[in-house]
């Protein structure tokens, strides 16, 4: 594994350069879900080079490259492409000072807060590996840059547009992402990796009126911020203590004026979990306590209780994950390779596999500058000095972030792929 590994990525320094102006340029650009119309060109014109048979708008805006490379397993690589309604704060002399229109016609800042553009940048450097290689391995590899992973329905468009019709189904799925660690490391987990999320948006509707006579109105107001407090007590009380849930009221939105009492009040509320049984309670609790509080407070009418889009488990594939993890250990050794804690975030990723009935693993490569992470780990200043996904200072240093990614996407993927004539002639 190690021999072939190194054959293919022998064209990797020579591509650093490159690929580090590919991902300052996509840094600088970031778009929102569904409108990755600048990246997904970039993305097209770069796999029309190298022999990839491409197809653009799956799914939306999403593109999907394959390289038939002679009999043998067909491997997926996936990486998604969109960005973050977030105000740049990082300070880089590349920094987002873009802006777009979101779903609700808000003109918002956008940001790549979560690393997509180090994913695209990955991906397309592996495929280009892969290609100037053809010679080391047989089978065939789909390169999928994936829209709206943020919004959480990019996969399954992309899936409902006849992705495997393009692609057949392979025999294994995978994806990485960038995360607050140290640079060069690579972090893998078998079984459950990611938590389920679910987004559900309350709206509570009382009786408006004059805020000096509020006897004569159901301020929704108050009604959102009983419905709140009592929703703390989700995770506290009604979750076991050996299982994890967590539930987050992220906005609440209501009224225009202070001596005015609105007519109704607007909660938006986040459950993450690990378990089928822990979401479905955490989720009947929610809906429960909400209207036991509109009852409560005498509201005209029952709240409406939307769920607005919901993540899978991610879960990795055991027997897959055990393959893959001994591919990075034989590659950058066992001092690089590490087992990756629960992660509380989500991803629609898990779809791919699921729709196509095929194992799937999703890991993490480290992102942050090695030194500055040990020095804040030492200083018990992790949490406050290592920005995390979605903060508007999350950064991962590019180097060695984009050549740790390229090789650990190629090292995965010849995992499966079968060796070529050209590495057993060498061998």
């Amino acid at each position: 594994m190690t021999g072939l590994a190194d054959g293919v990525l022998g064209g990797l320094d020579g591509m650093l350069g490159d690929l580090e102006e590919c991902y300052v340029d996509l840094h600088r650009h970031p778009e929102l879900s569904y409108q990755e119309i600048r990246t997904a060109a970039r993305v097209a014109e770069r796999l029309a080079g190298l022999d990839y048979r491409v197809t653009t708008g799956v799914g939306g805006t999403g593109v999907v490259g394959v390289l038939d490379n002679g009999p043998g397993p067909t491997v997926l690589l996936r990486a998604d492409m969109d960005a973050l309604p977030v105000a740049e704060l990082t300070g880089l002399p590349y920094a987002s000072t873009a802006t777009a229109i979101d779903g609700d016609g808000r003109r918002v800042p956008v940001m790549h807060a979560c690393g997509h553009d180090m994913h695209v940048t990955w991906l397309l450097g592996a495929a280009r590996l892969l290609a100037a290689a053809r010679a080391d391995w047989r089978g065939s590899v789909a390169v999928v840059f994936q829209p709206a992973e943020e919004f959480g329905g990019g996969a399954q468009a992309m899936v409902d547009d006849g992705l495997f019709e393009l692609v057949g189904v392979p025999d294994v799925v995978l994806g990485q992402h960038v995360a607050p660690a140290p640079a060069g490391m690579v972090l893998c987990r078998a079984g459950t990796i990611m938590a389920a999320s679910d987004s559900v948006l309350v709206r509570l509707f009382g009786r408006g009126g004059h805020g000096s006579r509020p006897e004569t109105t159901v301020d929704p107001v108050v009604m959102a911020a009983a419905t709140v407090l009592r929703l703390q007590t989700v995770v506290s009380r009604e979750i076991a203590a050996t299982d994890a849930a967590v539930v987050t009221v992220g906005a609440i939105n209501a009224g225009t004026q202070d001596n005015v009492i609105p007519s109704e009040a607007e909660l938006r509320v986040n459950v993450r979990s690990f378990d089928q049984q822990v979401r479905r309670r955490a989720l009947a609790a929610v809906e429960r306590i909400v209207r036991a509080e509109a009852t409560a407070s005498g509201a005209p009418r029952e709240p409406e209780i939307t769920v607005t889009n919901s993540f899978p488990i991610t879960v990795n594939d055991e027997p897959a994950t055990l393959r893959l993890t001994a591919a990075f250990t034989d590659h950058f050794g066992a001092d690089r390779v590490v087992e990756a804690p629960l992660a509380t975030g989500s991803e629609d990723f898990g779809v791919l596999g699921d729709a196509c009935g095929a194992p799937s693993v999703f890991w993490f490569v480290g992102g942050i500058d090695a030194a500055a992470f040990a020095e804040a780990e030492a200083t018990g200043r992790l949490e406050t000095d290592v920005p995390s996904n979605h903060s508007p200072h999350f950064a991962p240093v590019p180097h060695p972030t984009i050549a740790t990614g390229v090789r650990a996407l190629v090292a995965a993927a010849l995992a499966w792929l079968r060796d070529g004539p050209g590495d057993r002639a060498r061998a």
